[in-house]
């Protein structure tokens, strides 16, 4: 498999690179506002009705919370089984910035279309929530298959940091403005209380679509990654079971993707109910929430730190075992909680275990691929494996709070993913 760049695109072109990274400022608002923070607690609010939490979706009764965590997991199932076919248009047809184009207008368009989403629009906000996660997704498999064309690969972990962190920055930032409107809506001039949330998803459709002009204006238009392919539709899948195929030689590899399965399943559905959780089980305050989810972004990066330096003392797959235990106890103290000094807790140690667990797996996994074989299309096989990870995480949990009626039991769906993942890495270790 040959890869070639046109010689037209200078690597490492500082004014490029800034372009790049000025995506994660951009998309980054997508995660913090709607998937964290402001709307999981403002969906909550909208569709609990004279104390009941029952919905009625295009002529089905469901719970709320059951519908908005299978709204997400039926995104990330698509992003799954699509992936493949965008990372194969990526490579083979050239035109990175335009599908990253379309999928971008398509995330930050449907942010923009939730403030239109109220009681009796329910389908419609479903399927604009569905939108966001599909843009979102699919806008970052291009954003990420430029890296090797823009930069030299010992440059690679060194500007996905750098964007990593202005991700970080500018979701805090516009968290930070929309919170102030949340809470102080009469400083404003605010009467009505839902309006607050809603000026905060158009301001992720204006930031979005706003600053990711800078990315679309110095980015590359045409990169081919690899000669043309006549079946341009099957070469994705082609090289995943290639991978499979290659993965499947070592034992320990296929034990750990396992572990890492069940892991992810876990920790992606607590980052993606948490707030849910507070709102409906606990019956906590948006500031409390929204406060706390703050935190836990600030953990995060103290306990991607934090794991780092431990892995280095005590090993990966050891370190990988101790954050599983914590995990193991985070859903325990979950189930138990009852008020926010309990939650806020909880909380603190999910961001310092949450940053650490999905670094420290990432960066496993890499240490264990072979040298001789194409890299890309190894994390190709683990994004499109952590995209259906989530999928069975979120519709665990909310298929549990169905058939319970209690989210309390969905926490305990989730220790059973963590405690599965456990048993897996201890296998590892024996061996």
């Amino acid at each position: 498999m040959s890869y070639s760049v046109p010689g037209s695109i200078e690597k490492n072109d500082s004014r490029v690179i800034r372009a790049w990274v000025m995506y994660d400022w951009a998309n980054s608002v997508f995660q913090l506002t709607i998937a964290s923070a402001i709307f999981p607690i403002y969906y909550s609010q909208v569709t609990r009705s004279g104390g009941s939490d029952m919905v009625n979706f295009f002529g089905f009764s469901v719970i709320n919370t059951v519908l908005y965590s299978w709204a997400i997991a039926a995104a990330y199932l698509l992003l799954g089984f699509l992936s493949p076919l965008f990372s194969a248009v990526a490579d083979y047809s050239g035109r990175r910035k335009t599908f990253m184009k379309v999928f971008t207008w398509i995330g930050a368009v449907s942010c923009g279309m939730l403030f239109f989403f109220d009681k009796n629009t329910l389908e419609m906000g479903i399927i604009f929530f569905f939108l966001a996660w599909v843009g979102y997704g699919g806008s970052l498999v291009f954003y990420n298959s430029f890296l090797p064309v823009i930069a030299n690969p010992e440059d690679h972990d060194r500007i996905s940091a750098r964007g990593y962190s202005m991700g970080y920055l500018g979701g805090v930032v516009l968290l930070m403005i929309n919170l102030i409107i949340v809470l102080q809506p009469a400083w404003f001039g605010i009467i009505d209380k839902t309006l607050p949330a809603k000026i905060a998803f158009v301001s992720v459709f204006l930031w979005w679509i706003g600053f990711s002009q800078i990315t679309f204006l110095h980015l590359p238009k045409y990169t081919f990654g690899h000669e043309k392919s006549s079946n341009l539709l099957l070469k994705g899948y082609s090289e995943l079971r290639t991978v499979w195929r290659q993965l499947r030689k070592s034992r320990t590899m296929v034990i750990f993707l396992i572990s890492f399965f069940f892991l992810t399943s876990g920790v992606l559905t607590v980052m993606f109910m948490a707030a849910t959780y507070g709102e409906k089980e606990l019956h906590l305050s948006d500031s409390v929430l929204i406060g706390t989810i703050l935190c836990i972004q600030l953990l995060g990066v103290l306990g991607a730190w934090s794991f780092a330096r431990l892995s280095k003392r005590m090993k990966n797959i050891p370190t990988l075992i101790m954050a599983s235990f914590l995990w193991v106890f985070v859903c325990i103290a979950a189930y138990y909680i009852n008020d926010a000094t309990g939650f806020i807790l909880v909380a603190a140690l999910v961001g310092l275990v949450m940053g650490g667990t999905q670094s420290l797996a990432r960066s496993t996994y890499s240490k264990m691929l072979p040298e001789t074989r194409d890299h890309t299309s190894f994390f190709s096989f683990y994004d499109v494996m952590e995209k259906l990870a989530t999928v069975a995480g979120l519709f665990s949990f909310g298929i549990m709070e169905a058939i319970t009626g209690n989210m309390r039991y969905s926490v305990l769906s989730v220790m059973v993913f963590f405690v599965i993942g456990l048993g897996f890495l201890l296998l590892i270790r024996r061996k």
